[in-house]
């Protein structure tokens, strides 16, 4: 029996163009902020959005993929840890 569980499945839009690296030891780096918005009804009927930040890192090949494929307002599905 598992003791805990640590996964995060995020949609949302990438807020700037992503920051790629290659580490000393040759491992590539990829970082960017990623916003998820929710949307709502107010008590008035008015529609409310709010959005959250995310600080996202990829590492090796998913650092290669995320650093070809993603820029600024890309729409992207993200499963991790």
């Amino acid at each position: 029996m598992a003791l805990s569980l640590n996964k995060v499945t995020l949609l949302g839009n990438v807020g700037k163009d992503p920051e790629y690296k290659v580490t000393p030891n040759g491992t590539p780096l990829c970082k960017f902020s990623l916003a998820t918005s929710e949307s709502y009804k107010d008590t008035n009927g008015d529609w409310k959005t709010v959005s959250e930040w995310h600080n996202v890192e990829c590492w090796r090949y998913t650092a290669d993929t995320a650093n070809k494929h993603l820029r600024k307002g890309s729409k992207v599905y993200i499963e991790g840890k």
